[in-house]
């Protein structure tokens, strides 16, 4: 069942309109209707947290995974809690382009919209099968929005966002960070999974509390690898955590380059994340391409 909030959107859209510096407020802004509650029943989020708990446990990997799934809130919660928002400001060191926006992620089908931090009529998304933008200012968005689309929710989403299909884990010996013995998990994808299947992560885990510590990852985008390969490893320090309706999601993150003995070597690139929240409704077609939008090719 689908209920006209606009008179309700109306009024939150005056008291939304001073507050310059929450464009995530836009998600209520539009005159239309909003789906009531979540489109998900709670029979299809029983089923795929049943399904993850087989497959999961069916491997050493897998077990890491789904113990540190249950340490942060678990995969049950994270699905019934509604659609995940939050605030992703990527600076790096060297200057080169901040990605600072608002997004809300659709966690059930992987779909993703983004406002801009700057001017939150400047928008882009991933509506599950096309990547879309739609900005006044051509210089809005300095770089892939396809790309980044869905980015920040495999930054900083883990381990939830390993219960689907396609996700291949490996346990590699246990390794010390920071003091504490780690469980250590290598996640590589099926060659149909996204625009960069070959891409990987190597996730560290507490083995006491089972929570993560700590994400090694490579980028081997086609965009930025044309010819095959990718980025040189890279570790992302976890700086804090912080629990946004029962589930526990990091509040910053700090990159580094991998060095030869599997340490942070150069420090590059400072990430905070903020206004973590989930909601249960967004306006109807919200991820869809709005009018005005262009599409975003895969290249």
């Amino acid at each position: 069942m689908k209920i006209d909030f606009k008179l309700i959107a109306i009024a939150l859209l005056l008291v939304a309109a001073g507050c310059k510096d929450k464009p995530k407020n836009e998600l209520v802004m539009e005159d239309t209707k909003v789906v009531a509650a979540y489109p998900i029943s709670e029979k299809w989020i029983a089923n795929r947290v049943e399904k993850a708990k087989t497959r999961l446990n069916a491997s050493e990997a897998g077990k890491v995974i789904w113990n540190a799934m249950e340490a942060q809130g678990g995969l049950a919660t994270w699905y019934a809690n509604g659609y995940l928002t939050f605030r992703f400001d990527y600076q790096p060191e060297d200057g080169s382009t901040r990605r600072n926006s608002y997004q809300t992620i659709d966690t059930w089908n992987n779909k993703a919209r983004h406002a801009s931090f700057e001017d939150s009529t400047a928008i882009f998304g991933w509506d599950g099968k096309e990547a879309w933008v739609k900005a006044k200012d051509t210089t809005a968005f300095e770089y892939d929005t396809r790309f980044w689309a869905l980015t920040p929710l495999y930054l900083a989403g883990h381990p939830f966002v390993l219960d689907g299909e396609g996700v291949n884990l490996e346990l590699l010996d246990q390794k010390e960070y920071k003091g504490n013995l780690q469980d250590v998990v290598k996640v590589t994808f099926e060659a149909n999974v996204g625009d960069a299947p070959e891409d990987y992560y190597v996730l560290y885990f507490d083995t006491n509390t089972h929570i993560i510590s700590a994400v090694r990852y490579i980028v081997s985008y086609p965009e930025y690898f044309p010819n095959g390969g990718h980025s040189p490893e890279k570790i992302m320090e976890i700086i804090g955590q912080k629990s946004s309706k029962g589930i526990l999601l990091p509040t910053g993150l700090k990159t580094y380059w991998l060095d030869e003995h599997e340490e942070m070597g150069a420090y590059i690139t400072k990430i905070d994340i903020s206004d973590v929240d989930f909601i249960p409704q967004v306006p109807e077609g919200y991820f869809s391409k709005p009018e005005g939008a262009k599409l975003v090719p895969s290249k």
